[in-house]
């Protein structure tokens, strides 16, 4: 077993983990070291040279000239008459370098040192890679689908790292096979069994931000700022944006022509709505904004209790809660409001006919002339005006729309 041997075995590892060329020499000249402490009792006198380049290493030993049969430690000292089989010139006192064999140290021992050398290589990548992936936080990677399990899905990045997307990470109609392209954010990078875990997620927040920021310009130039994202994931979100540019809608930039941008967004995420809606610190206008497209006729806001009381047409209640109530939900999240929806009261009109009991009929038949047939017609018009068109006196149109108040009051 020699050098070349131990070196080209480093070399595969430097090949397959991309760790750089000075923490790969100081790993290697470390672990020479650490072996020549054990055998030698200190690595002082000892220069370790490594060429990774070449894969070669050479370890020399210097020891002081002695005079002949003084020698007290053979591993720093070495007899004159030793020095001299090696270069004739040697004298008293002068330095003598001589090469130490990898094979001098044993078997056994070179194998411990490849054991040591292949464990710091792993804990070093190791490392690497969890600072690597740290930084990589809320930022999307791209991966191939390398095994799908029951409970989450193993996905290889480029450098074949193995990366996890757990089954409540995924979109719940997501469906991958073994070789397929898959998109997701680095959600977080955890240490289990002193390995790191790096965790993705498609369901995140963040996910659909970093998307609009591939997919509009105005986002990624900063032109556009997304104030906030809430999502059912696979079913509905809402996203909030700004522009600081008057020139600009946020809102259409972000939709495209035709809903050309949103629509590969949409694609990534199985065809979840999005609804994109144009922040605003006024919180009455941004619910409004938010439970779009139904058209809400009055809010009562508690600041306090931070709940909101919207009132709609009864045709407009299906359309603000949405399908499953995601709608409401979603404007719930988006505002930080509780919001309560209620229909708003229709007061039903009444037939002139069904006073005939308080009004005399020739009176009915004047008014259903001028084409009043029902009560809330008859009080549209002022009484002066009512008068006029009837040639009804005015202390008889002054009683019938009295009757006819009564009714709505």
């Amino acid at each position: 077993m020699d050098n070349l041997n131990l070196i080209s075995t480093f070399a595969e590892f430097k090949e397959l983990k991309n760790i750089d060329k000075s923490t790969m020499i100081g790993v290697l000249e470390d672990v020479f070291r650490h072996l020549l402490i054990k055998t030698y009792e200190t690595d002082e006198n000892f220069d370790v040279i490594i060429n990774p380049e070449k894969g070669d290493m050479e370890i020399w030993r210097n020891r002081t000239v002695v005079p002949d049969g003084e020698v007290e430690n053979p591993n720093q000292q070495i007899s004159l008459g030793e020095a001299r089989k090696i270069d004739e010139s040697y004298e008293v006192g002068e330095e003598v370098a001589d090469e130490i064999k990898l094979e001098s140290f044993g078997r056994r021992a070179v194998l411990s040192l490849r054991q040591n050398l292949a464990s710091r290589i792993l804990d070093l990548e190791k490392a690497n890679l969890y600072e690597k992936y740290s930084q990589k936080v809320g930022e999307i990677i791209t991966g191939e689908v390398y095994q799908v399990w029951k409970k989450e899905i193993l996905v290889l990045d480029d450098e074949d790292n193995e990366l996890v997307l757990p089954k409540s990470e995924q979109i719940p109609s997501d469906f991958f096979r073994k070789g397929d392209t898959i998109r997701a954010i680095v959600s977080k990078v955890e240490m289990r069994n002193n390995s790191p875990a790096i965790i993705l997620s498609r369901t995140a927040p963040e996910f659909l931000e970093r998307l609009f920021e591939l997919e509009v310009p105005e986002i990624f130039d900063g032109l556009i700022t997304i104030k906030k994202i809430v999502r059912i994931p696979g079913e509905r979100a809402k996203v909030a944006v700004e522009s600081y540019d008057e020139r600009i809608d946020p809102v259409g930039a972000c939709v495209g022509m035709k809903g050309s941008r949103i629509y590969s967004i949409v694609k990534e995420l199985r065809n979840e709505n999005i609804d994109v809606v144009n922040w605003t610190a006024n919180p009455q206008l941004l619910i409004q904004r938010a439970l779009n497209p139904a058209k809400i006729t009055t809010i009562n806001i508690d600041e306090e209790k931070k709940t909101a009381a919207v009132y709609l047409k009864p045709s407009e209640v299906s359309l603000a809660i949405g399908k499953g109530g995601l709608n409401i939900r979603l404007a719930s999240m988006l505002t930080g409001y509780d919001i309560d929806v209620y229909r708003e009261v229709e007061e039903e009109d009444v037939a002139l006919d069904d006073f005939s009991d308080e009004i005399d009929q020739w009176i009915i038949d004047v008014l259903k002339g001028i084409g009043c047939d029902t009560a809330k017609s008859v009080l549209e018009i002022p009484a002066d005006e009512l008068a006029r068109r009837t040639d009804l006196e005015e202390e008889t149109v002054k009683e019938v729309v009295a009757i006819l108040r009564s009714e709505f009051e």
